[in-house]
């Protein structure tokens, strides 16, 4: 019982045997080599459908929405810990300018920036675009920044020291 070049055709082989002859037919005949290097080719050269690019956009849309939603509350705590470094360099600053010059009153920003005691490139506001406000009482200097809401003698201020309360509180 020997090979056919029709692969349809029947030889009395059990299953194995003509699952092996038809392997055998495919990889050995070229003209079905080259019948599958033209759907091959076509397949790829075929494109994209517009369905397929919006399911595309609609999965990067929720994976941007998902990034979203746990980035920003780290922006958030980022412009607070911002903030109290910033308070804390205006606060050391304040506090060498008082022993400097041997006063017990604030220095204003500008004092600060003129005497190189701050950086003139440092940025003297806080994160939020608001200036911080420098008070000094018993001898003790407190920065405060009206925080995310914009607005001093809240809950959300940033007081440093922390602790500190700010004039008129």
């Amino acid at each position: 019982m020997g090979l056919t070049a029709n692969p349809g055709a029947w030889t009395g082989l059990n299953e194995n045997e003509e699952a092996m002859k038809q392997e055998l037919f495919l990889t050995v005949n070229p003209n079905v080599l080259v019948a599958r290097r033209r759907r091959l080719k076509r397949r790829l050269e075929r494109g994209v459908t517009l369905f397929e690019v919006l399911i595309v956009v609609a999965i990067l849309a929720m994976i941007a929405g998902g990034v979203a939603f746990f980035a920003l509350p780290q922006f958030n705590k980022a412009k607070i810990n911002t903030a109290e470094g910033a308070a804390r360099v205006i606060r050391q600053a304040a506090s060498q300018w008082q022993a400097t010059n041997n006063e017990t009153s604030c220095p204003t920003m500008s004092q600060l920036v003129q005497d190189k005691l701050l950086d003139p490139g440092q940025n003297t506001a806080d994160p939020w675009g608001q200036p911080f406000s420098i008070t000094c009482a018993d001898e003790d200097v407190v920065v405060i920044s009206g925080g995310p809401d914009k607005k001093k003698g809240t809950k959300d201020d940033i007081v440093i020291p922390k602790g500190a309360t700010g004039p008129g509180e």
